[in-house]
């Protein structure tokens, strides 16, 4: 692995398989989080809840990311109505059911783990009242971690560690240690995939980069957006053509386009 791989998970329990799988070790540098890394890996711990998920990215991102593409990946529980203990899953849709806003992660590869939709709440759910996962990170850690890098390299894992059975109160940091323990091999086996891909993004400079920064005026931050969006056209397979790239009012119209286009190609190659 060579490109940053930033590892974000709520729990020192659920933490601690990975950790010990990269060898990971405390930054003491560092106060505000519980971080770990070795080489490309940063694992941060960030607390329960949104909020303290939403700042353990933003907070991470800022003091170490040097990438305008790192792979960003939440590892952690939820509750699920029926589902087996233990059971791994890839999210391929995100609700927050406070907001109601909805996300869904790009998949450009096969998973090698059934894939699900989950609930994020505020509050614990103990009645598992949906077909759908329920925690309570998962729409905070997409919603900040697509303002630092492209959606096909933003995923989540979640693993089930309670349902009407066996209810929350139930479940002990031992066991959800040894839950993510079992599923450890193949979570970095995404994290692979991820990391091939990321390196696809940041080899060379995307087609007509250079024409739409002569054509158009784009700020800074338009700059590494315009890049990436063109980057994740390319791996997606999409064909665009000069005369696509002509009449458009601003750069910002053109990120708009760019990102109508993207969405409207399959995501499974």
């Amino acid at each position: 692995m060579q490109q940053p791989i930033f590892i974000y998970m709520a729990l020192p329990c659920e933490a601690k398989p990975f950790i010990e799988y990269f060898r990971l070790k405390k930054n003491m540098g560092v106060q505000a989080f519980a971080v770990f890394s070795r080489d490309n890996i940063c694992l941060t711990v960030t607390g329960i809840g949104k909020s303290a998920m939403a700042a353990g990215v933003a907070y991470t991102q800022a003091l170490f990311s040097t990438s305008l593409n790192p792979v960003l990946v939440n590892i952690g529980i939820a509750g699920h109505q029926n589902f087996p203990l233990g059971s791994l899953f890839l999210l391929n849709k995100i609700t927050d059911a406070d907001s109601q806003r909805c996300y869904y992660p790009p998949l450009v590869f096969q998973s090698p783990c059934a894939t699900v939709g989950v609930q994020t709440s505020a509050k614990p759910q103990l009645e598992y009242r949906h077909g759908e996962l329920c925690d309570m990170e998962a729409s905070a850690f997409y919603e900040t971690a697509v303002r630092f890098s492209t959606g096909e390299l933003i995923q989540t894992f979640k693993v089930v560690s309670d349902n009407l059975v066996n209810p929350v109160t139930q479940v002990t940091v031992q066991t959800v240690s040894g839950m993510l323990a079992t599923h450890v091999e193949m979570i970095v086996q995404v994290i692979g995939l991820l990391d091939k891909l990321a390196e696809q993004l940041v080899v060379a400079e995307p087609s007509y980069f250079r024409e739409l920064l002569d054509q158009y005026q784009f700020s800074v931050n338009e700059q590494q957006q315009l890049k990436a969006k063109l980057m994740r056209l390319e791996v997606l397979g999409g064909q665009t053509a000069v005369e696509d790239l002509a009449g458009f009012r601003n750069g910002k119209d053109v990120l708009k386009w760019l990102e109508e286009k993207t969405d409207a190609i399959g995501y499974y190659l």
